[in-house]
């Protein structure tokens, strides 16, 4: 028993000297976020996720007209 424990030890202790020498692969960020984003779409809150972009970009719509009325309406008043 004490011979296994042993053993046990010394492969534990080879296999995460073995993991410790690996390198991360090296994965831009933004290719990530994006990714994850996608997978996201798929998973279990997919809906969620799609109403949280178009709630994005109707915001951001709207901030663009609303920029462009503005600069209408300072336009007139000069």
């Amino acid at each position: 028993m004490n011979r296994r424990t042993g053993i046990l030890a010394l492969a534990l202790v080879a296999v995460l000297a073995g993991g410790c020498s690996k390198e991360a692969p090296k994965v831009d960020p933004a290719t990530e976020r994006k990714e994850a984003l996608e997978r996201a779409k798929q998973g279990a809150f997919g809906t969620q996720v799609q109403a949280i972009e178009s709630a994005k970009t109707l915001g951001a719509d709207l901030d663009a007209k609303a920029r462009e009325n503005v600069d209408k309406a300072e336009a007139q008043a000069k």
